[in-house]
């Protein structure tokens, strides 16, 4: 039996926020769409009539379907090719979600997204909950099928786990934007030096290419170690050509909230390089270059004014 056309648009009226509370869960758009998929499909099941608060009701459904999904998600990510990395999502993505508070900020950053994978998943259910969408711990409880006690013990490991994993103070939006065009300016003078001076002495490449593209399987650690795999990057090859289709296009963007170069060619996003600046300097380069990764930062893309680019790479 079709569902009533005002029980439709009561779910697409939440389905941003679902969408926003499964990215952050799941850390990949195309898992968080299919979670939010799967809610409405339960919830076309449901007896709707009798659900008090939807919200709550679609909230719990959603949370619980993407805690399934991290169980399995952690078995595959055991074979995963390389370094795993989320999904990068570009300045106007509404799957961003809310960003009017610095925790809510911080939750959709790339840095704590790669830190959130060292959380369990409930602790991550509650962190996202909580610090993102502030949910009281009641709600939280009941959502999980926990107390309110457990709860805020999960609350409080989550936070230190992801405090212990975070670098330094990081800068404000236009001083983040001048370290980037220093930096893309050092990457391309075929110098080491001049990078190293940006970069923190601790500093770590991580790539991810899923296994269709080149990617090294582990991070460069060491100002030095990646300064020298940056200077190779940026430097020409016919090959490297070859293997995105042609000379990229390279624009200073946002992505997830924070400083990122992003490579394009032929108005298909082939990389983003997501990076964590700080008053110390630049401590992180993440970058995404699996194709499967990047078909939503393609779409987002193509529909947004991103003006001229810095240059072409390769």
């Amino acid at each position: 039996m079709p569902l009533p056309l005002k029980d439709v648009d009561r779910f697409e009226a939440a389905r941003s926020r679902l969408e926003a509370i499964a990215y952050r869960l799941l850390g990949s758009a195309s898992e968080a769409e299919d979670a939010v998929q799967e809610t409405f499909l339960r919830w076309q099941a449901a007896d709707v009539e009798r659900i008090e608060v939807p919200e709550a009701w679609l909230t719990k459904v959603l949370t619980n379907l993407c805690l399934n999904q991290l169980a399995s998600a952690r078995a595959r990510r055991e074979t995963y090719v390389g370094q795993w990395l989320p999904e990068p999502l570009l300045d106007g993505d509404p799957m961003l979600g809310p960003a009017d508070t610095a925790e809510r900020r911080e939750s959709v950053s790339f840095a704590v997204l790669t830190l959130m994978e060292r959380l369990s998943p409930t602790e991550r259910a509650v962190y996202v909950l909580r610090e993102a969408f502030d949910h009281p711990h009641r709600e939280i409880a009941q959502i999980l099928g926990i107390t309110e006690a457990a709860s805020q013990q999960l609350l409080h490991r989550a936070k230190k786990h992801v405090a212990d994993g975070k670098a330094r103070t990081e800068v404000d939006e236009a001083a983040a934007r001048r370290i980037v065009e220093e930096f893309l300016a050092a990457a391309t003078s075929g110098r080491t030096e001049p990078l190293v001076r940006l970069l923190t002495a601790d500093a770590v490449a991580i790539g991810d290419g899923g296994g269709k593209v080149p990617a090294r399987t582990r991070p460069f650690a060491g100002a030095l170690a990646v300064a020298k795999f940056l200077r190779g990057l940026f430097k020409p090859a016919r090959s490297k050509r070859a293997l995105v289709g042609g000379s990229p296009e390279i624009h200073i963007a946002t992505a997830n909230g924070g400083p990122a170069v992003v490579a394009v060619v032929g108005g298909k996003v082939v990389g983003v390089v997501c990076l964590e600046v700080t008053s110390e300097g630049i401590a992180a380069l993440r970058s995404q270059a699996n194709p499967d990764k990047l078909v939503r930062a393609t779409a987002v893309w193509a529909g947004t004014d991103h003006g001229e680019p810095l240059f072409h790479a390769f």
